[in-house]
């Protein structure tokens, strides 16, 4: 039952290319703009879309191969965890972050075509 404390899955389209951020020349960070799309139908039948847009981040190998291999579009699962984090921004103002760190990910878009 651990297997199941705050997992995360989503599907989703990229909002724009991934970020790669290098620490001490080593360390490898990306971040992402996932996009979510549920569609349903309201009270009066009429169908109904809305997006949520999810910030991802992924450390170490994974990183390299997103930012390597997904693009501005490009449609992946993402399973991970939730984290919350505070910190404070260049003025000074205390703000919160929710982000899902990612554990794995498997890339949804059918391979280009060779000929």
């Amino acid at each position: 039952m651990n297997a199941l404390r705050n997992r995360v899955l989503l599907i989703g389209r990229l909002g724009k290319d991934p970020e790669r951020i290098e620490f001490d020349g080593d360390k490898i960070k990306a971040n992402l703009r996932l996009a979510t799309n549920e569609v349903y139908r309201n009270a009066q039948g009429e169908k109904t879309e809305t997006t949520q847009w999810h910030n991802v981040i992924a450390w170490g190998q994974l990183a390299e191969i997103m930012t390597q291999c997904l693009s501005k579009g490009s449609e992946v699962a993402i399973e991970g965890r939730l984290v919350y984090r505070q910190y404070e921004d260049k003025k000074g103002q205390s703000r919160f972050a929710a982000e899902i760190v990612t554990q794995e990910m498997l890339m949804l878009d059918s391979a280009p075509q060779q000929s």
